[in-house]
């Protein structure tokens, strides 16, 4: 195994993890702060009022990125489901725990920002159109995981059953990006597309990019943070543990110099 492969999956011990979680986190914050600071003002002051929705349409900015990655998160979810399920390793759970609360937020705020551009749009708030459906259904599989998780007091047990299901709720993520091809819907169709590019003004797409990064950022370093908690508590008899905790309790007298190693 070369040398670059024994440095990453040094990564997989809780105490590198932390350590590495620790440096990276102010990058990203900043990262997400930035990009959605830069991408609202392009969104909302910059980029030209619509033909047809007229400054309705605005509402995409939030609500495309956060219907993108409440989708992107739950297939990352089942990644790290199936690494834990086949290979068992600890940190995979971790991830995919940390990950959960955050997607979920991105599937209501999807849903819920949706509500807000249909009634000007088709004059209501809901319609049971395929597309809304199954982004409803991918909320329950958020909500479902994360409490059966939290049901089976046996973590082993828990991480496995909570796995399965997250694995098989892949199956609607391709109904929720196809249903406006497969289904006779009013949910309209992408406006970008990786085939034919994007049909909108540069500005838009500028301002959705931007929010789209920042959505990235800010679930990176959330789902960071959170993991950093699930270690902690998950290790709390680890000698690296104790020894963070100790450096913890002496840093405000000054007595401890903090270098970012943690021992493990």
């Amino acid at each position: 195994m070369s040398d670059k492969r024994v440095q990453w999956f040094k990564f997989a011990s809780p105490g590198n993890f932390f350590a590495l979680v620790e440096k990276l986190l102010p990058w990203l914050w900043a990262a997400a702060i930035i990009s959605t600071v830069a991408g609202l003002y392009i969104g909302f002051f910059v980029a030209p009022v619509d033909y047809q929705q007229g400054n309705s349409y605005r509402i995409m900015f939030i609500h495309v990125p956060a219907a993108w990655m409440s989708m992107f998160i739950y297939f990352i979810l089942a990644v790290y489901a199936f690494i834990t399920l086949v290979w068992r390793i600890k940190m995979a759970d971790v991830l995919a725990v940390s990950l959960a609360p955050t997607g979920a937020l991105f599937t209501f705020a999807a849903l819920w920002t949706g509500a807000l551009w249909g009634r000007p749009t088709w004059g209501a708030y809901w319609v049971w159109d395929a597309r809304l459906t199954s982004e409803l259904l991918l909320l329950f599989l958020y909500l479902g995981y994360m409490a059966l998780h939290a049901a089976i007091p046996d973590r082993q047990r828990a991480s496995r059953a909570a796995s399965l299901l997250a694995l098989v709720g892949v199956v609607n993520l391709p109904i929720i990006y196809f249903s406006v091809k497969w289904w006779n819907t009013l949910h309209q169709g992408a406006s970008v597309s990786v085939s034919k590019g994007a049909s909108m003004d540069s500005r838009m797409l500028a301002a959705m990019l931007l929010l789209s990064f920042a959505c990235w950022m800010y679930a990176i370093a959330v789902s960071l943070t959170r993991a950093q908690a699930e270690t902690l508590d998950r290790e709390r008899g680890a000698t690296w543990a104790s020894s963070l905790a100790a450096a913890q309790a002496k840093e405000p007298e000054g007595d401890v110099e903090t270098t970012g190693e943690v021992p493990v």
